[in-house]
């Protein structure tokens, strides 16, 4: 379905065109919202226009409210079915009730996202594999994934992250949004490394990553993190020690010890702890491209940029515990 075929739908649940294009685009990302998102969205002043919008969402069963944090912000929950339904989603993860440290984790991304309305934000993994299989074209075992196993069956799950991805006007650069919620960069270097074959595939594109005002602190050490495993590709000698070293010590095959004590210390550092990891999600592969120049080289042209986007609102005043998201 497309974003206007969404709206339509909702819209028919009573809602005008501009209510029903919030609601669209809540559940897509998010879930939940605070009054301010609708204000944002509608373009209109904090007031009796919002609450009473609200207050319909609630009467007609569509959404439940809640206070929290210091008991006077009020955290809306777009969970009604037939809702998702008319968007093709009624199995959205988002109907479901969530912890409120991801509630706002939740927020932050629906900022990010109304906050550059001139890119259409893609949501779901359908959207996200047709754009990237279809449009550019990418094959999909370059895409992001995971693969859940069961002694009788076998699924892929591609975007494992469920991040939003934005699409310029052209269609030619995308825009992917990534959401600090710590001080170290430990998630984030998988993510990279997970999205490395998809952006050596792409003409065009640039990392967003979302910075909450508490974790501003933590933009140096993601910089970093992030000029290692796209800008820095590794010497093909570096690549074959890895790749011995990662054999045995996945095999504990630690029969030429003195070699294996000192693969261990050399490859200690959180760049080659996150490479192991993908390498065991999927295989040679992650080893050979470490040594490719081609994100590097778009780097270096402009063609991929990294970006580092300030939420301009607080947060862990929704929360009863500070520091707790």
């Amino acid at each position: 379905m497309t974003w206007e075929e969404r709206r339509s739908a909702v819209a028919e649940h009573g809602y005008t065109e501009r209510q029903a294009g919030f609601l669209v685009t809540v559940m897509l990302h998010a879930g939940v919202c605070l009054g301010r998102h609708y204000c944002a969205f509608a373009g209109i002043a904090h007031g009796q226009r919002m609450h009473d919008f609200f207050q319909r969402v609630v009467d007609l069963g569509h959404a439940t409210v809640r206070m929290c944090g210091h008991n006077t912000a009020r955290l809306y929950h777009v969970h009604a079915k037939p809702l998702y339904a008319a968007i093709g989603e009624p199995d959205n993860r988002h109907r479901k009730p969530i912890p409120l440290a991801r509630a706002v984790e939740r927020l932050m991304l629906l900022d990010a996202v109304l906050g550059n309305r001139e890119v259409a934000w893609l949501a779901t993994e359908r959207e996200k594999v047709e754009l990237f299989t279809v449009t550019h074209p990418v094959q999909r075992n370059h895409l992001p994934a995971l693969v859940f196993r069961s002694p009788v069956s076998e699924t892929t799950r591609y975007f494992p992250d469920k991040l939003p991805i934005g699409v310029t006007g052209d269609r030619r650069t995308c825009v992917f949004l990534y959401l600090i919620t710590r001080s170290s960069p430990v998630d984030f270097r998988g993510f990279l490394e997970r999205h490395a074959d998809l952006l050596r595939a792409l003409p065009g594109w640039t990392l967003r990553l979302i910075v909450p005002k508490h974790l501003v602190t933590a933009i140096a050490r993601y910089r970093q993190a992030c000029a290692e495993h796209l800008a820095m590709p590794l010497r093909p000698d570096l690549v074959e020690e890895l790749r011995w070293f990662f054999h045995a010590r996945r095999t504990a095959d630690v029969g030429a010890a003195g070699r294996y004590v000192r693969a261990t210390r050399a490859f200690a550092a959180p760049r080659f702890r996150a490479l192991y990891r993908a390498w065991e999600e999927r295989g040679e592969r992650a080893l050979d491209a470490a040594q490719s120049p081609v994100l590097a080289d778009a780097i270096s042209s402009k063609r991929g940029q990294l970006e580092f986007h300030e939420l301009p609102h607080r947060y862990l005043h929704l929360l009863p515990l500070v520091g707790t998201a």
